[in-house]
C-alpha cells in the first residue's frame, strides 16, 4: 500500500503475502532464531479458536483492507494527543509495499527483550544501527538497506499468489509494552496506545481492536491475524 510519507519517485517494494511460512522463513532468514519464535495463523477471534494459538503470544500482525472508513479513523485518531512510553520502536513507512517488513520489523524491534537475535545477523544489525534514531531516521535507513530489499524481495515472491505492486491493504503490528498494548502502523504519526495488556492477554486484547475494525468494514473479506509465539 502507497504511504502519505512516500514521495512519487519513492521506491516500491512487492507485497508480502499474511502467509506464517513465508514469515517464518523470512524472520529466520534475518535473524530470529528458529528455536525462539514462530508465526502462526489465527483462524478466528473467538475464544476457543484465540485458545489454539500456542502461548506466550509475543507480538501480533494485522492485515486488513485499505478503505474510506479505516482511513477517516486513521486520520482522526492521529490528530489525538497520545502518551507512549519511550521504551516503544517505532518506526514511519515511506516505502510502498513495505508495511510487512516494517510490521515485522514492529514486532520483533519490541520483544528483543524476550528474544535474543543471532549475534551479527541483519536484525542484530538492524536493531543497534537505528536504537537511537527517530521514526523518520529508520525508515530512510531500511530504504537505504539494500541486504533488506533484496530479502523482502525474496520473501514477496515466495507466497502462494503472485505478487502485485497494485495492493489496497496493509499490515500493522500489536505488541505489549510496560504493560501496554500498542498499535504499530508505519502510516500513522507514532504509536498508538490501546491501554492495559499483558503478555498473557495481548492475543485477546488485540483481538478486541481487530473485530472492531472488522465490524466498521463488514463488506470487506481480506482481513487476516498473525500470531509471533514464542516457543517454549
Amino acid at each position: 500500500m502507497a504511504t502519505p510519507d512516500e514521495s512519487p519517485s519513492a521506491k516500491r517494494w512487492l507485497p508480502l503475502e499474511a502467509n506464517p511460512d513465508v514469515m517464518n522463513q523470512y524472520l529466520w532468514g534475518l535473524g530470529l532464531p528458529v528455536e525462539d519464535a514462530e508465526c502462526y495463523d489465527v483462524f478466528g477471534l473467538d475464544e476457543e479458536l484465540l485458545a489454539m494459538v500456542p502461548q506466550p503470544v509475543l507480538a501480533v500482525l494485522f492485515l486488513y483492507p485499505i478503505t474510506s472508513q479505516t482511513e477517516e479513523e486513521r486520520i482522526l485518531q492521529d490528530n489525538e494527543k497520545r502518551e507512549c512510553s519511550n521504551k516503544v520502536y517505532f518506526m514511519k513507512q515511506t516505502v510502498g509495499n513495505a508495511c510487512g517488513t516494517i510490521g515485522l520489523l514492529h514486532a520483533v524491534g519490541n520483544i528483543t527483550s524476550e528474544i535474543k537475535l543471532s549475534e551479527g545477523s541483519f536484525l542484530d544489525r538492524f536493531f543497534k544501527s537505528t536504537a537511537n534514531m527517530d521514526p523518520l531516521e529508520r525508515a530512510a535507513f531500511l530504504e537505504n538497506d539494500r541486504e533488506m530489499e533484496v530479502a523482502h524481495s525474496v520473501a514477496a515472491t515466495a507466497g502462494e499468489t503472485e505478487a502485485s505492486e497494485n495492493v489496497d491493504t496493509h499490515f500493522i503490528s500489536f505488541t505489549c509494552v510496560d504493560g501496554q498494548l500498542y498499535e504499530l502502523d508505519g502510516r500513522r504519526s507514532g504509536p498508538m496506545l490501546h491501554g492495559a495488556s499483558s503478555p498473557s492477554t495481548l492475543l485477546q486484547d488485540a483481538a478486541k481492536i481487530i473485530q472492531g475494525v472488522i465490524q466498521q468494514n463488514p463488506e470487506s473479506l481480506n482481513f487476516n491475524v498473525i500470531a509471533i509465539s514464542k516457543k517454549s
